[in-house]
């Protein structure tokens, strides 16, 4: 305590570094009522049955439908934070919640060439996968295949039907 009064510049620093800190602690945690979500998952919430309305923040980041029974299903478009209000047919808000969409959780490897950037899933082998923040040509590239692909199965569903 005489130290304190001594010098009173010490319990000013300490007050003043942990002002500054304290503001970092909650950015860096998500709140607890937060739902997380990865990039290209999804996730379910269970809301009150009378919900009627759902409304996105940024669809951009995350888009949401509600499902019978109250249900919620939440997928993530990109990385970042936005939130959901869930109202009743009166307009009342039952809920109001923070959605944080984050990167993949699985074994990927990244690649720079140059400014371009590739991202590969190693989950045993590596495979080109896209993720938002991928070179433009690269993107591109494995969408493309992934489009392909797609089509090709769904017309050789098409032709297996009429035999």
């Amino acid at each position: 305590m005489l130290s304190s009064l001594r010098n009173p510049v010490r319990p000013l620093l300490a007050l003043a570094v942990a002002a500054l800190l304290s503001p970092l602690a909650a950015v860096a945690e998500p709140s607890p009522s937060a739902i997380n979500v990865n990039v290209d998952q999804a996730k379910l919430v269970k809301l009150p049955s009378r919900v009627a309305t759902i409304v996105v923040g940024n669809p951009l980041i995350a888009d949401v439908t509600l499902q019978n029974g109250g249900i919620l299903v939440v997928t993530g478009k990109g990385y970042g934070a936005t939130n959901f209000i869930a109202m009743d047919r009166t307009g009342e808000v039952l809920v109001d919640r923070q959605i944080q969409v984050e990167g993949p959780t699985e074994e990927l490897v990244t690649v720079y060439r140059g400014v371009d950037r590739e991202t590969y899933s190693c989950t045993p082998v590596c495979q080109r996968r896209m993720t938002l923040g991928d070179g433009d040509n690269y993107f591109k590239s494995v969408s493309d295949q992934s489009t392909q692909m797609s089509s090709q199965a769904g017309g050789q569903a098409t032709a297996n039907k009429g035999n």
